[in-house]
C-alpha cells in the first residue's frame, strides 16, 4: 500500500477544468486544483507599493486573462508599471509527508508571491513557469491568502517582450501589451519525495528512448522508479530503475519490429501522431509507492541530410504558417482549451503540416494538442529590442528555461532564438552582438543537440542549421527569378540578393549542404474593413485574395531550392489583416481551396 495517501478535501479536476485543461500535460497527477477565476485586483501605475498590506484592492479580474484584455473584466490598455492580485482559498488537509505546491504558468514580467503575508517566490521572465512550495506558510484551520505583484515596465526594451507594443496604441507589427498573470494558476499536493521533471529524447536509429528523470528529496537508502510505456493495452516496456543522486538516466531500448510497415505504425509524424503513454511510480526501498505521475512521449527523429530535412528516415517538406497566437477578446491567452485545439485543427485543415509560433512561448496546452493531433512546431524566443548586458542576461536565462520546459514535446522540431536581428540591431558591425547570436545558438545545441537551431531567422545569418529567408516581394516574376537556383549556383543568391534590404549571410558563412527555407512571405491583406488595417500587399475582394494566394503558393511550391516555407500568416492580428483567417478564426475563403493551394495541387 502506498505511504502517500490522497489528501483530504482535494478534488480531482477534469482535463477541461477552468476551461484550460491540465496545465502541465507531460507530468500529470490525478489531484490538482485550478485557481483560475475571479481574483481581487489593483493597478499600481507608478509601482509605489512594495508589500501587500499597502495595496487597496479596488477591482476584480478574471485570471488568467491579462488586464489589457476584454475577458479579464478590466480592459485597461493604459501604461502602468505594476499590478497586484489577491485570492483567498481553501487548501486541502495535508497528511504527514505531503507538500503543497503553487504553480504559475506565466506572469509578465517580474513576479513576487506572498502567502499569508510571507514571501513565497520571486521570478523574472514573462513566458516561463515557476513554482513555490507553500507548505510551511499555511495557517492551520484558516483560509489562505495569496498575493501576487507583477512588475512590468511598459517602456523597457531590454526585456523579452515579443510583439508587445511600447507605444500607447498598437502600431505597425506590434500589438497590445500583456501585463501580469496570463497563464493558469494552480496547485497540487505532492509527497515529500516526488518526481519533479522528466525528459525523453527519442532515437529512431537506435530504436530507443533516452529517459532523464529528477526526484526531489530522494532517500539515501534507495528509491526506485518504475517506468511503464504502453500504447493503449499494449505494453512496450515495464522496467524499474534505481534513483541515484536524485536522478534516473537510462536508455530504454524498444523492440524493433524490423518490417517497415510495423515500424511506421510506431513513428510519430503529422500524418500519424502516435503517442506512447508513460506511467511513473516512485517507490521507496520497501516497494511502497510514494508518487505516481502520467506522461507521454513519441518515437520520432528529425535530421538534416545535405540540404533536405528528414523525419523518421523519410524526406520532409515543411509547409508552415506563421502564428502570432493572439485572440481579440483575450490577447496572448487562449479563451479556452478548446480554442487551442481548434487552432491546431484549422492549421491542418488548410494543408499546413506545421506552425512557426512567432515571438511567443506558447501555452503548453497548445503543444499538447500539436502532439496529440500531429502538427510540427518551430518554437521562437520573444525578442528584446535593445542590446545591453541586461538584454543578454534576460534572453539567455529565459530561453534556457523555455527549452527546459518544452524539450520533450515531439511536435517541436526546431528552435529559433533570434528573429530578424531584433535585439541585435547592429549585427553586421558589432562583434559583441555576433558573439551573442553564436552564444544562443551553441547554448541551444548544448541543451538540445537533437533538433535544428535557426540562429537568426530572416537574414544576417552567421551560424544556423537552416538558412531561413524572409521575403515579402509581391512580384511573382521577381520571386521566380530570385530563387530559381539549384545547389550548384546558389552563390549568386547569397552574394547579390537583399530581401528586406538585408544581407542574407554575414562573415562568409557557409551555406552549402544546409536546407534553405522561405520562412516569411506573402502577407496578403484582405479584411471586411480596410480602415486602419494593413498588409504587405492587399486584395480588394475575397476572390482576388484567393487567387493571389493560389498564384503565390503555386510559384513557391515549385522552387526546388527550398526545403519548405512558412506563410504569413494564420489569422488577422489586430491591425494586421494578412491572415488566412479573420481574427475570430473564420476562413476568408473555403478551407479545402486553401489546402489545395497550400499543398500545390492547383
Amino acid at each position: 500500500m502506498s505511504k502517500a495517501r490522497k489528501a483530504k478535501g482535494l478534488t480531482k479536476q477534469s482535463s477541461s477544468a477552468g476551461g484550460h485543461g491540465y496545465p502541465r500535460p507531460q507530468l500529470q497527477r490525478d489531484q490538482w486544483t485550478n485557481l483560475n477565476g475571479p481574483w481581487d485586483f489593483a493597478i499600481d501605475a507608478d509601482a509605489v507599493y512594495r508589500v501587500p498590506r499597502d495595496v487597496k484592492f479596488d477591482q476584480e479580474i478574471q485570471v488568467p486573462f491579462a488586464p489589457e484584455t476584454p475577458m479579464s473584466g478590466v480592459e485597461n490598455t493604459d501604461f502602468y508599471n505594476a499590478v497586484w492580485y489577491r485570492k483567498t482559498i481553501n487548501t486541502p488537509a495535508l497528511e504527514d509527508g505531503q507538500r503543497l505546491l503553487l504553480h504559475f504558468g506565466a506572469v509578465d514580467h517580474c513576479a513576487t508571491v506572498w502567502v499569508n503575508d510571507q514571501m513565497a517566490a520571486q521570478h523574472a521572465g514573462g513566458y516561463t513557469p515557476f513554482c513555490a512550495d507553500i507548505t510551511d506558510l499555511l495557517v492551520e484551520g484558516k483560509q489562505q491568502t495569496i498575493v501576487v505583484r507583477a512588475y512590468d515596465d511598459p517602456h523597457d526594451l531590454a526585456k523579452p517582450r515579443g510583439k508587445q507594443d511600447w507605444k500607447r496604441d498598437p502600431h505597425s507589427i506590434w500589438y497590445p501589451r500583456t501585463t501580469g498573470i496570463w497563464q493558469t494558476v494552480w496547485m497540487e499536493v505532492v509527497p515529500d519525495q516526488h518526481i519533479t521533471r522528466v525528459r525523453f529524447t527519442p532515437s529512431v536509429k537506435r530504436w530507443e528512448l533516452s529517459l532523464h528523470a529528477w526526484v526531489a528529496n530522494p532517500h539515501l537508502d534507495g528509491n526506485t522508479l518504475r517506468v511503464r510505456l504502453h500504447l493503449g493495452e499494449r505494453v512496450l516496456v515495464d522496467d524499474t530503475y534505481s534513483v541515484t543522486g536524485g536522478e534516473v538516466r537510462r536508455s530504454i531500448r524498444l523492440v524493433d519490429p524490423g518490417i517497415d510497415d510495423a515500424r511506421n505504425e510506431l513513428f510519430w509524424s503529422p500524418n500519424n501522431p502516435v503517442l506512447i503513454d508513460v506511467d511513473f511510480e516512485l517507490m521507496d526501498a520497501e516497494g511502497n509507492v510514494l508518487d505516481t505521475v502520467k506522461s507521454y512521449t513519441a518515437l520520432r527523429t528529425l535530421t538534416i541530410q545535405n540540404d533536405r530535412l528528414v523525419m523518421n528516415n523519410r524526406p520532409l517538406y515543411l509547409r508552415l504558417v506563421l502564428d502570432q497566437g493572439y485572440w481579440r477578446e483575450s490577447g496572448l491567452t487562449s479563451p479556452s482549451d478548446e480554442a487551442l485545439r481548434k487552432d491546431v485543427e484549422l492549421i491542418k485543415a488548410m494543408g499546413f503540416n506545421g506552425v512557426r509560433k512567432h515571438q511567443k512561448i506558447e501555452d503548453p496546452r497548445f503543444l499538447y494538442w500539436a502532439d496529440r493531433l500531429g502538427l510540427l512546431v518551430w518554437e521562437e524566443m520573444p525578442s528584446a529590442y535593445s542590446f545591453t548586458p541586461t538584454t543578454v542576461q534576460r534572453v539567455t536565462s529565459e530561453w534556457a528555461n523555455a527549452i527546459e520546459r518544452d524539450i520533450s514535446h515531439p511536435c517541436i522540431i526546431a528552435w529559433v532564438p533570434i528573429n530578424e536581428s531584433w535585439g541585435v540591431p547592429d549585427l553586421p558591425d558589432s562583434f559583441a552582438q555576433r558573439h551573442f547570436v553564436r552564444e544562443l545558438y551553441y547554448l541551444t545545441k548544448t541543451l538540445d543537440p537533437s533538433r535544428p537551431c535557426i540562429g537568426n531567422d530572416g537574414w544576417e545569418n552567421i551560424i544556423t542549421d537552416i538558412v531561413a529567408i524572409h521575403d515579402y516581394d509581391g512580384d511573382l516574376e521577381r520571386i521566380k527569378q530570385r530563387y530559381q537556383f539549384t545547389s550548384e549556383n546558389l552563390g549568386k543568391l547569397f552574394a547579390h540578393e537583399r530581401p528586406g534590404n538585408k544581407q542574407l549571410l554575414l562573415e562568409n558563412m557557409e551555406y552549402s549542404n544546409k536546407p534553405i527555407m522561405l520562412t516569411e512571405f506573402g502577407g496578403i491583406a484582405f479584411s471586411r474593413d480596410t480602415k486602419g488595417t494593413w498588409g504587405y500587399r492587399r486584395a480588394d475582394t475575397k476572390e482576388r485574395f484567393a487567387q493571389q494566394y493560389t498564384d503565390l503558393l503555386r510559384v513557391v511550391n515549385r522552387l526546388p531550392v527550398f526545403s519548405g516555407f512558412c506563410y504569413t500568416q494564420f489569422t488577422d492580428t489586430y491591425q494586421e489583416a494578412n491572415g488566412m483567417l479573420y481574427m475570430d478564426r473564420t476562413p476568408k475563403f473555403d478551407l479545402k481551396k486553401i489546402a489545395d493551394a497550400t499543398l500545390g495541387r492547383v
